[in-house]
């Protein structure tokens, strides 16, 4: 009877992890809001790093992490590294792309909790009249550790929260200031 029930947890165990390797090679997480404020304003709160600290989600887990920024104050080849707190962990990005009222990409670089390589990108759509819906991404590889996190984890679920959050805050700033 102990054999059987080795076997059978044996191969649940290897059922799970060849599920696991079915699952997607990349990941996205995506939110939008639309904000009575123009694109360039938007624009401009994104590819500052420095503005960051008024509406990223992050920010606020951990004040007093250390944050460095380099290169211009504020588009491509701008640069901000934080190291922070075990929600926060450490990490780095770098304004990639600016399509000044339109668009902003940047890579995203965690080194800690864990390793990842990510893009991130804001893409700004005028809407009516003085308004823009705004759309936040990241996107990346999904190595097998994270497939099968996924499983237990619903990684666009704990990360989209933060996106919400992050949107809700930029609209509040924004609206205030147009």
């Amino acid at each position: 009877m102990f054999k059987i029930i080795l076997i059978a947890v044996g191969v649940a165990i290897g059922g799970v992890l060849v599920f696991a390797a079915t699952r997607p090679d990349r990941f996205v997480v995506t939110r939008t809001a639309v904000i009575d404020a123009p694109p360039e304003t938007l624009e401009a709160m994104v590819s500052d790093f420095h503005q960051w600290s008024a509406w990223s989600p992050w920010e606020k887990m951990d004040p007093g992490m250390t944050r460095t920024y380099g290169g211009p104050a504020s588009g491509v080849g701008s640069t901000y590294s934080w190291v922070g707190n075990d929600k926060v962990g450490s990490g780095g990005m770098e304004i990639e792309t600016v399509t000044p009222g339109r668009e902003v990409v940047f890579g995203l670089h965690f080194l800690k909790p864990f390793k990842a390589d990510n893009t991130g990108r804001f893409v700004f759509e005028p809407q009516g009249a003085g308004g823009t819906k705004v759309t936040w991404s990241m996107a990346g590889k999904n190595p097998y550790i994270a497939k099968l996190m996924g499983l237990v984890f619903n990684m666009d679920q704990m990360i989209g929260k933060d996106f919400e959050k992050g949107l809700a805050d930029m609209k509040a700033i924004a609206e205030r200031q147009a």
